[in-house]
């Protein structure tokens, strides 16, 4: 891995041409893709001798900074891929949402914002990009003064923790992290302390929603001490029925045995529950889940303004259309794409332009029924 140039607005070659590209929890690839979006692994570390980052001064948190970014820069694998850097207290507003549109960094650190409150856009702070690929992502100066995340399709818990055991050895080998022999890593938040591992999914559940069955799934998750949260994570709200679930405490527990109760156990059961869901809406409540999935299309066909989350419910319904074979013509990959093209910086990007929130929704319909078009084919309406 090489630095990249850290030019810190949209002028950077790099990446425009690396955020050209699908991302990486987007490919709908993977075990269980159908009902597993995405599997993301996130390790919290601090370094040793500073305070962490909601204590820390900004003389603190500017070393801190300098620090990490002359270590990950200076990172070298033999691998073509490398690290794009992005000072965000210097970055534009759209680079930063952006980043958070593409799951790569938290909506908290693109505000800046610390958990005291305290904060704004002109914190030092930066984020690590792994391009073209975006699996790794590396904050500095969030809540801790490392959060390093990576992120592949499909449930592959494992293999993301493969890869962030692997960089997080990398940059330890430069730099001394807070540690404390009987308690593990130190962190800022104390349900991370130990690992400082938070192992997390992205799930579809559509068919459980209309079942009704998703509020036991959530209870349930809760009793076993997970979270979960909306599709854009900590404090967001669910949308299209995509919830990321993770665990929410580390201390006493092993990355092993973490990793064996979320990718062996409890993933596995969620996948089976919406996949029988799915096979009961179509085995007892097929007509009426064909209704809906139709209203859906033709809605995101014909419709003149469309809100964000809208277009989420909307494109959900027409995601669990193609997985269960109610659509035609429509592919997972055009589905996909909508998901993060319709995201309003993305829209913007696309039409290369600054928008409104009234033009916006203007122009994420006209955007979506260009993609999707008339060509697929919805059920028959059957005899009259």
């Amino acid at each position: 891995m090489q630095a990249a140039d850290d030019t810190p607005q949209g002028s950077n070659p790099l990446r425009e041409q690396a955020f050209s590209k699908r991302a990486e929890w987007l490919r709908g690839l993977g075990e269980s893709s159908d009902v597993v979006m995405s599997s993301r692994v996130r390790l919290a570390r601090n370094i040793a001798g500073f305070p962490f980052t909601p204590q820390a001064s900004r003389i603190d948190r500017t070393q801190i900074l300098e620090a990490c970014k002359h270590r990950i820069l200076g990172m070298t694998t033999g691998s073509a891929s490398q690290f794009m850097w992005i000072d965000l207290h210097r970055a534009g507003r759209e680079d930063r949402n952006l980043l958070v549109e593409r799951q790569l960094m938290s909506r908290q650190h693109a505000k800046g914002k610390l958990s005291t409150g305290k904060g704004g856009l002109e914190e030092p702070r930066g984020v690590a990009v792994l391009v073209p690929d975006e699996r790794v992502s590396i904050m500095i100066n969030e809540e801790d003064h490392l959060r390093i995340q990576t992120i592949h399709s499909g449930l592959a818990l494992g293999a993301c923790l493969a890869e962030a055991n692997e960089l997080d050895d990398m940059i330890e080998a430069g730099m001394d992290y807070a540690y404390h022999p009987r308690f593990g890593y130190l962190t800022a938040c104390p349900t991370n302390v130990g690992t400082g591992l938070r192992l997390s999914v992205m799930l579809h559940l559509p068919a459980l929603k209309l079942t009704g069955e998703l509020d036991k799934v959530k209870r349930a998750a809760n009793d076993m001490g997970l979270a979960v949260r909306g599709f854009h994570g900590e404090g967001s709200e669910s949308s299209g029925e995509f919830y990321q679930l993770s665990n929410q405490t580390t201390l006493g527990k092993s990355d092993e045995m973490l990793l064996r109760e979320m990718e062996h156990e409890i993933v596995p059961r969620v996948v089976g529950y919406e996949r029988h869901a799915r096979k009961n809406l179509l085995s007892n409540r097929k007509e009426l889940i064909e209704d809906q999935i139709s209203r859906a299309l033709g809605t995101l066909r014909y419709a003149k303004l469309i809100k964000v989350d809208e277009a989420l419910d909307l494109l959900s319904l027409v995601r669990l259309g193609v997985l269960t074979g109610i659509l035609e013509g429509i592919t997972l990959e055009q589905v996909h794409g909508l998901l993060l093209s319709t995201q309003p910086i993305h829209l913007q990007k696309i039409l290369d332009e600054v928008l409104t929130q009234s033009q916006r929704r203007a122009a994420r319909a006209a955007h979506i029924s260009a993609t999707l078009g008339s060509s697929s084919k919805t059920p028959d309406a059957g005899p009259h």
